[in-house]
């Protein structure tokens, strides 16, 4: 029998293909990537990753069992934990200033795509919002290991890839393909309609942050 993740993932291969060759993705592989691209996307996905986190708490408080509602807050702590860990270390190596994080405003689609989120827990089931959040976790998984025989010989380009390729996060997106595909079982056709569309749209915002930030996305009129 085909896994619905399986059948995700098939809905949504021209949408990760594409993800694969933005060259964003390319220039990280290659060390060709600018750095303030790369400046640019740290800032925004700190902003990304610290919604993110709530949003996999709200998770937690949706399950219907204590040991589910014990991962999803785990997961939670570890993004916090270890991602936001590693974009303080970029952070540092690239220069950031307080003054900058404390004017900082996030992008058109970094707010977009965090208010998807929103949405989604907003009213949706835990199926709903592991199905949101699960390209945030399974595309970055894809491109670990897509990159990471790579050698970009630039510091900070090799420590993203060594972060995502890493046996820690291999781990942490098995559990969610299998939590969703159990999920999946029990849920009605109406909920899993909403489950594939909530996942389609977050695999397009995937592949709209890596455009954000290679052309450094601006609001169209400044104040």
């Amino acid at each position: 029998m085909t896994k619905f993740t399986e059948v995700l993932r098939h809905q949504a291969e021209p949408i990760w293909q594409a993800n694969f060759d933005h060259p964003f993705i390319k220039g990280i592989a290659n060390g060709n990537l600018s750095l303030e691209s790369f400046r640019y996307y740290v800032l925004q996905d700190s902003y990304y990753l610290s919604h993110f986190a709530r949003i996999q708490a709200i998770g937690a408080a949706r399950a219907a069992d204590l040991f589910t509602t014990s991962r999803m807050a785990a997961h939670s702590m570890g993004t916090y934990e270890a991602e936001l860990g590693l974009h303080e270390n970029f952070l540092e190596q690239l220069s950031v200033t307080k003054q900058e994080l404390e004017e900082f405003v996030p992008s058109p689609t970094a707010y977009a795509y965090t208010s998807h989120l929103y949405r989604v827990a907003a009213s949706g089931s835990l199926a709903e919002i592991i199905a949101a959040i699960l390209p945030c976790y399974w595309i970055y998984y894809e491109i670990g290991q897509l990159l990471k025989d790579s050698t970009p010989n630039v510091q900070i380009y090799q420590e993203w890839i060594n972060a995502y390729g890493g046996d820690w996060f291999s781990e942490l997106v098995t559990e969610q393909l299998s939590r969703l595909d159990q999920l999946a079982i029990e849920a009605s056709k109406s909920e899993q309609d909403k489950m594939k569309q909530h996942f389609i749209i977050s695999s397009q915002y995937e592949f709209m942050f890596w455009d954000m930030a290679y052309n450094q996305e601006k609001w169209p009129v400044t104040n």
